[in-house]
């Protein structure tokens, strides 16, 4: 479908009139994204229409696409970056022209698991609040998305101007990274084995480094502990090697205190319990679907191990996160940009899926960059 020739509806601050129509990474079924023509959101009071600038391709994006675990017709992409280019009725906080990034989950914060702090288990965190068409799943693999009022309230941060929009779309997986860490409480005389350094893992253990606790990073690929190294991760075990003899040997035959499985598959589990010391906690940041996995239950009751999850961000590091994200850029200790391997066009988008989908030594981050010139490989 051509866009030539349509109705003008608003003008965008970068590039002049704003088209009703947009190109969108479209989910029509399992293993199924087209590009297509869709029209461009409207928005009610209290909304926003922001234009993406940038969105990661996310684990579970992909895992969604794959699975058919959601209804067709979609728009996913959740970590996004871009321009404010229309303002609902209501609006006080931002105007056209802010440089944002939205979370597409907020939680109430009033019902029974708000107050546990358990927030991704809230029923209004689980309402998606943010949309490029069909059934809202986030709406970053397009040109614009509509922010819905609750999370223009709660779930939109201002991106500073020299802060570039692919730093800033990392925010939301960093939440989630640092959750998790925070409530493994570590302290700095522990270490912890992260298993997997994807970018997801590489987040985990650079944000497990930054607590003082010495942070062990097991992978099958070099090229990625060589990126890995640039956040100061310098203890790299092969993964294709025996992972638990090696934690043994670098604490005085204990094992590790924590073990951080940030890859998904079962059995891993197996690893990460056999790695960690008598007493010691192990995180699943990576299980996102239900299966019967297995394990000794005499290790969680004899052995004293403890099996924990996190998932989804949390609301109340939301500051906390930002700012790291924004001074770690600045000073050069946490510049996520780094971490990108991969940027594709709107086009190219099903192209992006595929690569993320199938990850290799040279690949990390995949983003989609609407405007982003084609991508050769």
């Amino acid at each position: 479908m051509s866009t030539n020739s349509i109705e003008l509806e608003v003008t965008d601050p970068v590039d002049g009139p704003l088209l009703v129509t947009m190109r969108a990474a479209v989910y029509r079924g399992i293993d199924d994204v087209q590009i297509e023509t869709v029209p461009v959101p409207e928005i009610g009071p209290g909304e926003l229409l922001v234009k993406i600038h940038t969105c990661g391709v996310c684990g579970t994006d992909l895992k969604k696409i794959h699975t058919g675990s959601h209804t067709a017709p979609r728009i996913f992409g959740h970590e996004m970056a871009g321009t404010v280019v229309k303002v609902g009725d209501g609006v006080t906080d931002f105007i056209v022209g802010d440089r944002v990034m939205a979370y597409h989950h907020v939680p109430c914060g009033d019902c029974y698991y708000c107050r546990k702090q358990t927030f991704a288990q809230c029923d209004d965190y689980k309402n998606v609040g943010c949309t490029a068409g069909f059934a809202p799943s986030g709406g970053g693999f397009a040109e614009y998305i509509r922010v819905m009022d609750w999370i223009v309230e709660r779930g939109v941060v201002k991106i500073p101007d020299d802060i570039p929009f692919e730093q800033a779309a990392f925010i939301e997986p960093v939440n989630t990274c640092y959750k998790a860490i925070r409530t493994l409480a570590l302290k700095p005389d522990e270490t912890v084995l992260v298993i997997g350094q994807g970018p997801i893992g590489i987040l985990l253990a650079a944000l497990a480094r930054r607590t003082g606790a010495e942070v062990l990073t097991s992978d099958l690929y070099a090229e990625r502990h060589a990126v890995a190294a640039c956040y100061g991760l310098t203890h790299p075990l092969d993964a294709r090697g025996d992972v638990v003899a090696a934690v043994r040997s670098m604490t005085e035959g204990r094992g590790a205190d924590v073990a951080l499985l940030a890859v998904s598959g079962d059995a891993l589990i197996k690893v990460a319990i056999d790695a960690i010391r008598p007493g010691g906690r192990v995180m699943l940041f990576a299980a996102t679907q239900h299966s019967a996995a297995t394990f000794d239950p005499g290790t969680v009751c004899m052995d004293e191990k403890t099996l924990m999850g996190s998932y989804s961000s949390s609301l109340t590091v939301n500051d906390e996160v930002a700012e790291l994200v924004f001074d770690g850029y600045r000073d050069g200790t946490f510049d996520l940009t780094k971490l990108i391997s991969h940027r594709f066009s709107l086009e190219d988008a099903v192209e992006g899926i595929h690569v993320a989908s199938n990850p290799q030594a040279d690949s990390l981050k995949v983003v989609i960059q609407p405007e982003a010139l084609p991508c050769s490989l």
